[in-house]
């Protein structure tokens, strides 16, 4: 198998095709990448700017480059001498526009004889043989149908009609009776839809890959890219939405002959991959998070918990693991109700149970869920405390929690196979979709696969994780910054430094409300923190975060009922930044404040995520500062020609100084060349003491193994408070031989040298060993 020293994702849209990744390759290769890291190319609906709304699996997308675009990408990358990893969505189809679905198209002209019928998850029985489409502004909007050129049409959707279904002098809503398919008020889909998406998503239809057939329809061009030599490793989209994932893993490794695969797998803490997953590793977002937290400050908490718990009026800062229950809770009762629902009709009458005291049964252990799901039979401990749980939180449900749990332990018993697919998605809606926008103490928190209520990590457990990846994850990914990430990685870089400056933030806030108030105090706090990590920034890309944000929440306005008057509010505030002198001033010179400690948090969480253990990824653009906030700002196109420019000038022998965005692409270029031209320098893992004064400020590691040299890694943190107490005065590092540092091209050591001069140009420093040579 064949496996990459590092990747680089590229967003591949109809903007940016495979023929445009193809010419950037070059650069892609100076700047010391391995592997060119795609997002998914299959045939999807026309327009996306993402490519998880496949509609056609059986080509790659015109609009992308198509079948042509792919080969020269993989020529390019062949030619210099790099492969190729492509993301693909095996749980769900687009189906926004029928007729641009193949499958879909199919299934609604012929309802349950239609080829593509078993492809589908469907629940034939609650729609009468039919399939429920929620797209009508009312159900009263039956009327606005009208047949044209063969087509039943609602403005511009356009549906198939059934042969023989049809006649000249029938009504459309006649003809639509007929059909395979029942139009309805896009409302209902929460409680009435029958077939399973992705998420809330109705444009998204689950497809039923453990079905052999479906596999192979599903993932023929997939295997050509395989059987051509095309591509050379697969990202799994959304695992945990598949009936049976490790079983779709080993038909994946099948297909691929073996190839290198990755799983979009959310661990909670102390979870770890399934054994049976064969995989390598996931999409790194459990990675991130233990780099974010090394650099959080664990001294801001108190401050930051208290300002919490003003702004919300309580005694106490936000209780979580409540908040979670809650939110989940709502989702499940919510916009999932058709899920839960679909789970309390698999409970057999025998049982004794109401449907909708099963429901409520159903919701409340899913409430409960600490992970996203189990994989019976493992998780099945997961799932009797999680029980335990639902039944002490809800006493009256405890028989009907009793009644269910040997159902859902079975994992051959259909109930227990859709339960594990479903916790997934409410655990997605109701915890990152919502409660990471209510739980606002300090948004570098509140990640994508992140434990918000761990505040801060120290550099011993730093290193201990460390040391159990590089253990049993040596090939999983690593990232900082993702097309899902909610904060970019230096704008959580840039909120980092509020957990050393609590009392500071806490009076810019103060005044920020004052001066541009908004009637929901936790979600000032997160709007003014993405604020200033995303700082400078166009009006545009915040008001659609702030909209965004405030809906995602729920607490004050919403997606399906918004909040007029709140939402005028909140656009004033926004406003207020371009608007208003004293609020940009305020906005400016914390900022400012600021700026040199997180452009120190960023090229020290960059060095260190390029050269710990892993497999380490850089999202397309973040060589250069990357402060995008939630899609889509996070997927905005890429100034390449200022890179390539930049890292020319590099090369030529130009250092840039500390703090600027050359800088950054320095760490990055170093750090990639070095992985792919001297892998035998990362081999291991050892964390480096340091001693003196200010030892607690370093994050320091070997990548060597036994007697072999290694890498040394030396990164700066918590650096508001490393300048207040004076710098770094005695602190010193033992280095077991001379070392240069790829960065600065000066030699250290060998043995005690002071981190002041290593450290004395830039605030890290990527130490090789030099044979034979002495400082």
């Amino acid at each position: 198998m064949r496996t990459p020293a590092s990747t680089y994702r590229l967003q591949i849209r109809r903007g940016f095709t495979l023929f445009d990744a193809a010419e950037k390759v070059p650069y892609l290769k100076n700047l010391g990448v391995d592997w060119v890291y795609l997002s998914p190319i299959l045939t999807a609906e026309q327009g996306s700017d993402h490519g998880y709304d496949v509609t056609d699996p059986s080509a790659v997308d015109p609009e992308r480059g198509g079948p042509e675009g792919l080969l020269a990408l993989s020529k390019a990358a062949r030619e210099h001498g790099m492969g190729v990893l492509v993301d693909i969505v095996p749980n769900h189809v687009g189906v926004a526009t029928p007729i641009q679905n193949p499958w879909w198209w199919s299934l609604l002209k012929e309802g349950q004889d239609s080829p593509y019928a078993e492809a589908f998850d469907v629940d034939w029985e609650l729609g009468g043989g039919k399939v429920r489409l929620p797209i009508l502004g009312s159900d009263a909007d039956l009327d606005k149908l009208e047949v044209k050129d063969g087509e039943l049409r609602y403005y511009d959707h356009r549906f198939p009609l059934t042969e023989g279904t049809y006649t000249e002098g029938d009504s459309p809503q006649d003809a639509h009776s007929r059909q395979h398919y029942q139009l309805m008020d896009w409302r209902r889909a929460d409680a009435e839809l029958n077939y399973r998406r992705f998420f809330a998503v109705t444009t998204l239809a689950g497809i039923r890959v453990e079905e052999p057939s479906v596999f192979d329809k599903a993932h023929a061009e997939v295997g050509r890219w395989f059987n051509e030599g095309l591509v050379d490793g697969l990202r799994v989209d959304h695992p945990d939405g598949l009936a049976d994932p490790a079983g779709y893993l080993r038909w994946l490794k099948d297909l691929s002959g073996g190839a290198y695969v990755l799983v979009e797998k959310i661990l909670e803490p102390g979870e770890v991959l399934p054994q049976e997953f064969a995989c390598e590793g996931t999409t790194g977002y459990d990675a991130l998070a233990d780099v974010d937290r090394v650099f959080v400050d664990p001294a801001g908490q108190q401050a930051l918990d208290a300002l919490d718990a003003s702004l919300r009026g309580t005694s106490g800062p936000a209780d979580y693991a409540e908040m979670i229950r809650g939110t989940k809770r709502m989702i499940a009762d919510g916009i999932l109700r058709s899920e839960v629902l679909r789970l309390a009709r698999l409970v057999p009458e025998s049982y004794g149970l109401e449907p909708d005291q099963a429901a409520d049964a159903i919701a409340e252990i899913i409430a409960s869920f600490p992970v996203y799901r189990t994989y019976l039979p493992v998780g099945a401990e997961i799932l009797k405390e999680a029980c335990e749980s639902a039944a002490a939180h809800r006493p009256d449900l405890e028989v009907a929690v009793g009644t269910l749990l040997p159902l859902l332990l079975d994992p051959a018993n259909p109930i227990a196979v859709r339960f594990q697919q479903t916790s997934g998605m409410v655990m997605a809606k109701g915890v990152e979709d919502t409660a990471f926008y209510r739980y606002t103490r300090l948004g570098t928190l509140t990640e994508v696969g992140a434990e918000p209520t761990e505040f801060a990590v120290s550099p011993e457990e730093f290193h201990r994780r460390m040391q159990r990846r590089q253990q049993d994850l040596p090939l999983s990914m690593t990232t900082l910054s993702t097309h899902d990430t909610k904060r970019s990685e230096d704008a959580r870089a840039r909120i980092s430094v509020i957990a050393e400056l609590p009392q500071e933030w806490t009076e810019t806030l103060e005044t920020l409300r004052r001066l541009a108030p908004i009637p929901d105090g936790p979600y000032e706090n997160l709007l003014w923190q993405a604020v200033v990590g995303a700082w400078p920034a166009s009006r545009e890309r915040l008001q659609g975060y702030a909209s965004k944000a405030a809906r995602e929440a729920g607490n004050s306005t919403k997606w399906t009922d918004p909040n007029e008057d709140f939402e005028a509010q909140v656009e004033a505030a926004v406003d207020a930044v371009f608007d208003d002198a004293e609020v940009a001033k305020v906005v400016g010179d914390f900022v400012a404040r600021i700026d040199a400690f997180s452009a120190t948090n960023s090229v020290s969480a960059k060095l260190v995520q390029l050269t710990m253990p892993g497999v380490p990824d850089v999202y397309q653009g973040s060589e250069f500062w990357e402060r995008s906030l939630t899609d889509p700002d996070n997927r905005r196109p890429v100034d390449f020609a200022a890179r390539q420019a930049e890292l020319a000038k590099l090369d030529d022998g130009t250092l840039p100084r500390a703090g600027t965005e050359a800088s950054k692409l320095l760490v990055t270029s170093r750090a990639l060349r070095l992985r792919r031209d001297r892998p035998e320098l990362f081999q291991g893992y050892a964390p480096v003491a340091a001693t003196g004064a200010a030892a607690a400020h370093l994050v320091a590691f070997s990548r060597g193994a036994g007697a072999s040299p290694g890498v040394l890694t030396l990164a700066t943190r918590l650096p508001a408070g490393l300048e207040a107490g004076g710098g770094w005065r005695d602190t010193a590092v033992e280095l077991p031989s001379a070392m240069r540092d790829e960065l600065t091209g000066a030699t250290h050591g060998p043995g005690p040298v002071s981190v002041a001069g290593v450290l004395g140009t830039y605030p890290v420093a990527l130490l090789v060993p030099v044979d034979g040579e002495k400082a």
